[in-house]
C-alpha cells in the first residue's frame, strides 16, 4: 500500500505543476487531491488567515503534544485512527457520539459538539460534514466560551456551508485550515489531519 501511495503521489505531482505553496502547504494539499482525485483543491484549501497565517506550524506543535482531536462524524475519526495511532496518540472524540438524541432546535451533531466543549474547549477541532456544528463551534468561539488550538473546516454540501465557513474566515484570530466553497467532507478533512500528523512527526 506504501508503494501505491508513494507512486500516486508521484503522478499528482507530475500533473500539479509549478506552484508557490510551501512544502508544507502542498504537502497538506497533495494528501486532499490523493483523497479525492480532485486537482481543483489547489484553488480551494485556506490555511490560516491574514491576521494569523501561521496555522500550519500551530496545529504541528498541537497535533505533537497529544491534543484532543474533537471530529464531528465517525468517519472522520475512522480516517485518523491509523495516522494518529502511529504518531502521538491523541485522544478522538466523534461529536456525534457523544448525544444520544439532539437537543430541541440542534441537530445530534451540533449538540455533540457542544458537550464536546465542554470537555475539551481548546482541543483540536476537524469538520468534515456538519456545517451546523462549525456554525455552533463558531459561536462559542465568538462567546469566548471556547479557545481551540485549530479549527479544520471541511463540511461539505449546499445548506448553510458556505455560512460556516464564511463564519470560520471572519474569526481571523483563530488558527485555521478551511476548504473554500461547497466541497469538502469527510475524506478531506481526514486527509489533512494525517498530512499535519506527519508533518509533525517529522518535526
Amino acid at each position: 500500500m506504501h508503494a501505491i501511495m508513494q507512486a500516486s503521489f508521484a503522478q499528482i505531482d507530475a500533473e500539479f505543476g509549478e506552484h508557490s505553496f510551501t512544502p508544507a502547504e502542498y504537502a497538506i494539499i497533495r494528501r486532499v487531491i490523493h483523497s479525492t482525485a480532485d486537482f481543483e483543491y489547489r484553488d480551494l484549501v485556506r490555511f490560516g488567515t491574514a491576521r494569523l497565517p501561521g496555522a500550519i506550524a500551530i496545529a504541528r506543535t498541537a497535533l505533537a503534544r497529544s491534543t484532543p482531536i474533537i471530529v464531528d462524524v465517525t468517519m472522520v475519526a475512522q480516517g485518523i485512527k491509523t495516522v494518529v495511532a502511529q504518531t502521538f496518540q491523541n485522544p478522538i472524540l466523534s461529536a456525534v457520539s457523544q448525544a444520544q438524541q439532539a437537543l430541541p432546535g440542534k441537530t445530534r451533531t451540533e449538540t455533540g459538539l457542544l458537550r464536546c466543549l465542554e470537555l475539551y474547549p481548546t482541543g483540536i477541532y476537524v469538520i468534515g460534514n456538519a456545517p451546523t456544528a462549525l456554525l455552533a463551534l463558531c459561536d462559542q468561539i465568538r462567546q469566548g466560551k471556547a479557545q481551540p488550538q485549530l479549527v479544520i473546516g471541511a463540511p461539505v454540501g449546499f445548506i448553510a456551508v458556505l455560512e460556516s465557513k464564511a463564519a470560520l474566515a471572519a474569526l481571523e484570530e483563530v488558527p485555521q485550515i478551511r476548504v473554500e466553497g461547497r466541497k469538502g467532507g469527510s475524506p478531506v478533512a481526514a486527509a489533512i489531519v494525517n498530512a499535519l500528523l506527519v508533518l509533525a512527526a517529522t518535526d
